[in-house]
């Protein structure tokens, strides 16, 4: 860091405080998406911590970077956030009949997917032989529902120890916590996301893009659109799961996701679907688009993303809220 740079900023400049702290932005949204689940959050977050940051740049002290001290700020708003209780509601999804049994019912989380365009150009700060997670797996879709059902604290220390990889002095001093409670803390963390995590050992997912996953991708697609059950469960791991957060009904294995989809086809009688494809949380995703009966037209109804393991799906998480769209491009409405 510029000696020069900072002394600008702590005397006003705002030119030299971007410069500063610019670097760092992107990495400090996807850590607050991780520990809200939600984009707009995250948006949120961010710039609260860099209003802060500013504001409070005289203060700053020089004993740790200024990278984690501007990691110190947003896990703090973000943890804020969470006790907040006038935090928004989750969306229901449209229903027009009560859905089939589920196999489970989980507890609602805020769960938003994370366009690919805003990983680009991010550091693998979980890189390395000494990371318990691989970079990407820390963004996919698995991993950011398992922390939502970790207690507020318990996702950051996880985060800031096992995924950013700050040590144990560095997390219990932006949290204002001791070592030994960090420790504590992160033991609880590790149980409890080992428990919600897909089990070690299973096939990893093609390589992204690759003509593997654009097959598959390709096969899921035609399947769904053409409401073609029997095609769409052929492609299924005999665990799957289908999942619609915040909604607390999961479905699992092929019997019960196949009756899910059918009561889902019928619920939409003669309106079409259309699927424009697009990328979350590394995965491959499609945008859902309904026709309008009494227009050339088709709205949107949502997003599917697809957790891919070897030449299979393993998972298919339907987001209904279409207010996330926009920041993957989408529009609202399509032209038939």
């Amino acid at each position: 860091m510029s000696e020069g740079l900072l002394s600008r900023a702590r005397a006003g400049d705002p030119d030299a405080f971007g410069e500063l702290v610019g670097p760092h932005r992107r990495e400090l949204e996807v850590h607050c998406y991780r520990i809200t689940g939600s984009v707009q959050d995250a948006e949120d977050m961010v710039q609260e911590t860099l209003l802060a940051a500013w504001r409070g740049l005289a203060g700053f002290k020089e004993r740790s970077s200024v990278r984690a001290w501007l990691y110190r700020i947003a896990t703090n708003r973000c943890l804020n956030a969470l006790r907040d209780t006038g935090r928004r509601q989750p969306p229901s999804p449209p229903s027009p009949s009560w859905p089939p049994e589920p196999t489970s019912r989980d507890e609602p989380v805020w769960l938003e997917p994370y366009p690919d365009a805003l990983l680009e150009g991010i550091a693998d700060t979980a890189a390395g032989p000494e990371a318990r997670y691989e970079a990407r797996e820390t963004i996919e879709l698995a991993f950011i529902a398992a922390l939502q059902h970790l207690p507020p604290r318990q996702r950051a220390v996880l985060l800031l120890r096992e995924v950013l990889r700050f040590s144990t002095a560095d997390v219990a001093g932006m949290l204002d916590g001791t070592e030994d409670s960090v420790k504590g803390t992160l033991k609880r963390a590790r149980a409890t996301l080992g428990q919600r995590l897909p089990a070690a050992g299973r096939p990893r997912p093609p390589a992204p893009r690759s003509p593997q996953e654009s097959r598959l991708v390709q096969r899921f697609a035609d399947a769904f659109v053409a409401d073609d059950i029997d095609g769409l469960v052929a492609l299924l791991t005999d665990d799957a799961w289908f999942t619609m957060p915040p909604v607390p009904l999961q479905y699992q294995g092929q019997l019960a996701i196949a009756s899910f989809l059918r009561h889902w086809a019928a619920s939409r009688g003669t309106r079409r679907l259309r699927l424009v494809p697009t990328r979350a949380n590394t995965q491959p995703a499609f945008g859902l688009y309904l026709h309008d009966q009494h227009a050339p037209v088709a709205h949107a109804a949502g997003m599917i993303v697809l957790t891919l393991q070897g030449d299979q799906i393993a998972a298919l998480t339907c987001f209904y809220d279409t207010s996330v769209l926009p920041r993957f491009g989408l529009p609202r409405i399509l032209p038939d």
